[in-house]
């Protein structure tokens, strides 16, 4: 038994016993939060704008309760196109003391694979405080896993994303929130730490993924961290270079797969064919406006939301009075505080964050599965849903529909999109789904996905007798999903494959196929 990781897997064990210790309800968590955040703020430009003081007074010393109408009243919901056009470009052009405390000298690149152009995250000390904090926490909770060997914690871990190099544009320097996060590792954590910062820098991702190959026979390798796809991706390239049948024959102590960004369901049963023996899947919610929520125990059908540590939540109900039928946020919609919601029902995510985002929409789509905990699942994101005619048809239902079918008929679908064209008069569903297999029956595959759908979906058996006319389905190679990645620039770190094709995307994606041979002109 190794002595370091002994002692370390024991101390683990004691933290998380301690840290599970909840002085405070969530909601109580939330309002010290929201206080911490409007003291911190109350100089800024935004702050004067919006009279932090006064918000400040109703939360320490006004009625129960009181302050988040007062909050409400005061602070306009923002999407990103707004709080960029009216207070973020300020700071990204060099400017002090806008939204947040100082000059922002980081801005993580969202994937933007739903919109136009590229979102600039700002990335201030105190939101890197707050990742770092609630990662560790999230190592803390490995204490839960009990079988976990105490070496373990003496092994390496493998976080795959996106260059540490990151882009000088003057005043600020802008990348991958991976590749922000990387740059920014404590140093006790750096001999633990791969793929080196030599690697880590590397922009071209497929020499990045050459070069962790050629080197991955000499570490020893106890945990990976990254989006389904590449850590898949990667192993493949690893097993293929060094011609053995598993990746544990190259990291025998692998045990842990930290993932998130897209549901794991799809990838699973590709991603454990690669495998000698079973991993411990832990997930994440992760994301450039903050680190949100993560899975606390062995077997947890959710994530518990970060309550505590730099982040506010206000939860708006996912309807048509809410959304309209592109998933475009309406004015003035309703919004809730974590005492509020139910469980059961579909949210969108507002934020308000120690990064200077202030009831900021961050595109997803949560819901809670145990209200007490603050667990919640991911179920899509506000514009990738389709709901042409009423069949309210989200991410989740997508892919659970996707991985029951691909169990029943022996597929291994990696990636697939969707979207939504007229049929006649009416409508239809077109569907893209990838598949490792050959000689697919189309027809099949279409029938059993349209039944599993029904089932999981009323509004969508309802409208599949009605407006919703039919569906269509192209089989094609995953591979192609990643060549038009690759062909946007979109390789590894953060990317992820668009659920849902909407407005110019489609057409961008069709005119791609047609130039690969997999669509008539």
């Amino acid at each position: 038994m190794a002595l370091v990781g002994s002692i370390l897997k024991r101390g683990i064990h004691y933290s998380n016993i301690f840290a599970n210790r909840r002085k405070a309800t969530l909601q109580q968590q939330q309002k010290k939060t929201l206080a911490k955040l409007l003291a911190k703020a109350r100089y800024t430009e935004f702050g004067e704008k919006y009279n932090f003081d006064e918000l400040l007074s109703s939360i320490l010393f006004g009625e129960k309760g009181a302050f988040y109408e007062l909050y409400k009243r005061s602070v306009p919901v923002y999407d990103y196109n707004k709080i960029f056009n009216e207070w973020w470009h300020k700071s990204i052009e060099g400017e002090k003391d806008v939204c947040w405390p100082g000059q922002i000298k980081y801005y993580a690149l969202s994937s933007g694979t739903s919109e136009a152009s590229t979102k600039h995250i700002p990335v201030t000390k105190a939101m890197s405080r707050a990742m770092q904090k609630t990662s560790i926490r999230q190592i803390l909770s490995l204490g839960n896993y009990k079988d976990l060997p105490d070496d373990l914690y003496e092994k390496g871990f493998l976080m795959l994303g996106g260059s540490t190099n990151l882009n000088d544009q003057d005043k600020h320097f802008e990348g991958d929130l991976s590749g922000i996060q990387a740059k920014q590792i404590p140093y006790w954590f750096r001999p633990y730490y791969k793929p080196g910062e030599k690697i880590a820098a590397q922009k071209d991702w497929a020499l990045k993924l050459e070069e962790i190959t050629k080197q991955a026979h000499e570490w020893d390798i106890g945990f990976i961290v990254g989006v389904p796809a590449w850590i898949q991706l990667l192993m493949e390239k690893i097993i293929d270079h060094y011609k053995v049948k598993t990746i544990h024959d190259i990291w025998p102590n692998l045990r842990v797969f930290g993932h998130g960004g897209v549901s794991f369901e799809p990838y699973r049963k590709g991603f454990e064919k690669l495998l000698a023996r079973p991993l411990i899947y832990i997930n994440t919610y992760l994301a450039s406006e903050g680190f949100i929520a993560y899975q606390t125990r062995p077997n947890a059908q959710g994530m518990e939301l970060v309550c505590d540590n730099g982040l506010f939540f206000e939860f708006i109900p996912f309807t048509q009075e809410n959304f309209d039928s592109e998933g475009t946020m309406q004015a003035n919609p309703e919004t809730l505080m974590i005492d509020q919601v139910e469980e059961g029902k579909e949210y969108a995510l507002l934020l308000s964050t120690c990064a200077g985002a202030w009831r900021y929409l961050i595109g997803d789509t949560i819901k809670f599965i145990d209200k007490t905990k603050g667990e919640i699942v991911i179920t899509g994101r506000t514009k990738h849903y389709l709901s042409l005619c009423g069949e309210h048809l989200s991410v989740d239902n997508m892919n659970k529909a996707i991985d029951l079918v691909s169990d029943e008929m022996g597929l291994t679908v990696k990636e697939f999109t969707v979207s939504g064209v007229e049929h006649g008069t009416m409508f239809a569903h077109q569907w893209y789904i990838g598949v490792e297999e050959k000689d697919v029956d189309t027809e099949v595959l279409k029938k059993k996905l349209d039944a599993k759908l029904s089932e999981l979906n009323d509004d969508y058996a309802v409208e599949r007798r009605h407006a919703l006319q039919e569906i269509f389905v192209t089989v094609l190679p995953n591979q192609v999903f990643y060549d038009w990645m690759k062909s946007k620039g979109k390789m590894g770190g953060q990317h992820k494959f668009p659920r849902v094709f909407k407005n110019f995307l489609i057409d961008d994606w069709k005119s791609f196929l047609k130039s690969q041979g997999y669509l008539a002109e």
